[in-house]
């Protein structure tokens, strides 16, 4: 249930409309990575083009359509450079961006003043030399690649933010993941708010079932994982919702309380709102 990346101005944009839409959150840093395991293959954008085509096994299609991918990211780049453009403002496109830039500085092609990268003026765009990466799943036929191909590994060792949704209401949760979806990857976003969601329902049903009496803790978790999963109904179909261990239910017990929604005195649970 929690967002993550390695981009800071992602990470502080997400954070301050979180902020201003009033939606609880925490933040983790840690140390992460970018990785990157594969083949290279160095030389002029025509020179590696031959190489490419020079590929007997049947993967040089696929590789074929990464360099060509490849071409465009280099020519986009090429287009803002052209001007000037701000650093930042280029690397907030992609982490692609910043290996095309690294590849252009190592060209000598590049000049840089207050942070604004330009492109040095009667640049032959042939005679630059580049290094094509393709990722090792691409290698079926190791011998033919090694042939034409160096390996090749690259890390960078960099901040991870890990931001966590401490919200239980539905409504809040739904502002906060559409926030999310101008910032994260549909896949990384779609998973973290149906499990938001999820855990939003089983908070509600806790509640319900409390009421205002006072509820022995310990028989609410069994009578809660023995009914698992929940099944619940939607307009586009079904969804389910499982919980197979206990800490789960006092994770949530624990939120209900922070909120003073509940209270837990000697293994009994009272609702308080």
């Amino acid at each position: 249930m929690r967002l993550i990346t390695k981009n800071e101005m992602i990470k502080e944009a997400f954070l301050d409309e979180l902020k201003r839409e009033k939606i609880k959150f925490s933040v983790k840093e840690r140390l992460g990575y970018e990785a990157f395991v594969g083949y290279m293959i160095e030389g002029t954008l025509e020179e590696i083009g031959n190489t490419i085509n020079s590929i007997q096994s049947d993967e040089k299609e696929v590789i074929h359509q990464g360099f060509l991918g490849f071409k465009e990211q280099i020519n986009h780049a090429l287009e803002h450079l052209k001007d000037g453009e701000d650093i930042n403002r280029l690397l907030q496109e992609g982490y692609w961006m910043g290996d095309v830039l690294d590849q252009l500085f190592r060209n000598d092609v590049i000049v840089v003043e207050e942070n604004k990268a330009k492109l040095k003026e009667d640049i032959d765009i042939k005679k630059l030399r580049f290094q094509f990466r393709f990722p090792y799943q691409l290698a079926k036929d190791l011998e033919s690649i090694e042939k034409i191909a160096k390996q090749f590994a690259f890390v960078d060792l960099l901040p991870e933010y890990e931001i966590e949704i401490k919200e239980l209401e539905i409504e809040k949760i739904n502002r906060a993941l559409h926030i999310a979806a101008k910032y994260f990857e549909e896949d990384m976003v779609m998973g973290v708010y149906f499990a938001l969601i999820s855990r939003g329902i089983v908070a509600n049903e806790l509640l319900n079932a409390v009421a205002s009496d006072k509820v022995p803790k310990d028989e609410l978790l069994k009578a809660f994982l023995k009914a698992m999963p929940m099944e619940i109904p939607t307009e586009k179909g079904k969804m389910i919702i499982n919980v197979t261990h206990a800490k789960a239910l006092e994770e949530i017990f624990r939120m209900l309380e922070k909120e003073g929604r509940i209270d837990i005195k000697g293994g009994k649970i009272r609702r308080l709102r």
